[in-house]
């Protein structure tokens, strides 16, 4: 009962830690690569307190729900795109035996779990009693829908490669040559994980200069820094499972195996902030035709290089 007692409790640090740091990480690196003055003055060097002051302004602000919506549902929503990725984080593995659950099918768990937290935006969509909201609702589910088969198929690849569903078991299975041999999985996943996470330059549903916020339009105070909060755990957790399916997680030479783990992660979400001060926001048919007519087959050419592969070895 203490193993698993520590063990939730490590998870939930890094649950509430991890997301912040790459909250703070983006405010800077947004600064530096966009000469953004801004977020370099709260607290006087470098802006340290930009987060804390984020965090103030959030709680100050009026809780208002508007008269026409569902409120219940309205209300639920931000806790349905952030908790299930705090139960993905209990299957990802930090090193080697330092895992809060060792799933015998981890890998369907973590993404139906995944699939969930997107249901959040839908939700709050629809509840805002918006048309903006509405319309950003209805653009995240068409991205739920195209992203999600590509994310399956290349999260196969390394499952099937592995020879199991568990990921510890993957991770354990990974060889250095697999970085040449999943390389195009590991793309597409990442790729795909990042539309669901709709983050740009896949930020159709939020599309602040066409639909306002899109699903979060309506939302003010702690349940607008929720959602935001739900963006940054998910940036924390498709870094882990990129890390853990196809770097190799823990394995690295002279370093300890979670310093790797979390070096690779922290790579990771550097990425997810470039790609987001580096490229423009796809077009909503550009996102469809790169799902449907990009990322599908290069995911359906990794499976079949996967089968061949097992086949001769």
């Amino acid at each position: 009962m203490l193993d698993v007692v520590l063990s939730f409790a490590v998870i939930l640090i890094v649950f509430l830690v991890l997301p912040l740091i790459v909250g703070q990480t983006e405010h800077k690196v947004m600064a530096h690569m966009q000469s953004r003055l801004g977020p370099m003055y709260a607290g006087g060097f470098h802006g340290w307190a930009q987060l804390i002051a984020d965090g103030v302004k959030f709680a100050q602000k009026e809780d208002v729900v508007p008269a026409a919506a569902d409120r219940r549902i309205f209300m639920i929503a931000p806790g349905v795109a952030l908790v299930p990725y705090l139960l993905v984080l209990i299957a990802i593995p930090l090193d080697r035996g330092l895992v809060a659950v060792d799933l015998d099918l981890g890998l369907f768990f973590v993404l139906a779990v995944m699939g969930v937290g997107v249901l959040g935006a839908i939700m709050a969509g629809w509840a805002s009693a918006n048309k903006y909201s509405v319309l950003g609702g209805m653009r995240s589910a068409a991205q739920l829908m195209a992203y999600e088969l590509p994310l399956v198929l290349a999260a196969s690849s390394v499952a099937m490669a592995a020879g199991t569903l568990s990921i510890p078991g993957i991770v354990e299975a990974w060889q250095w040559w697999w970085l040449p041999w999943q390389a195009i999985g590991g793309v597409v996943f990442f790729v795909a994980g990042l539309a669901e996470l709709r983050r740009p330059p896949f930020d159709m549903p939020i599309a602040e200069s066409e639909i306002i916020m899109g699903p979060m339009t309506e939302y003010t105070g702690m349940r607008f820094a929720l959602f935001m909060l739900s963006e940054y755990v998910g940036i924390v957790v498709l870094s882990f499972l990129t890390t853990v399916l196809f770097l190799g997680g823990w394995h690295g030479p002279f370093l300890p195996g979670w310093l790797w783990t979390l070096l690779k992660v922290f790579a990771l979400a550097f990425v997810v902030i470039w790609l987001r001060v580096t490229y423009p926001r796809l077009r909503e048919d550009q996102l469809q035709k790169l799902a449907w007519a990009g990322l599908v087959p290069l995911a359906l050419v990794q499976l079949a290089l996967t089968g061949v592969v097992k086949v001769l070895i």
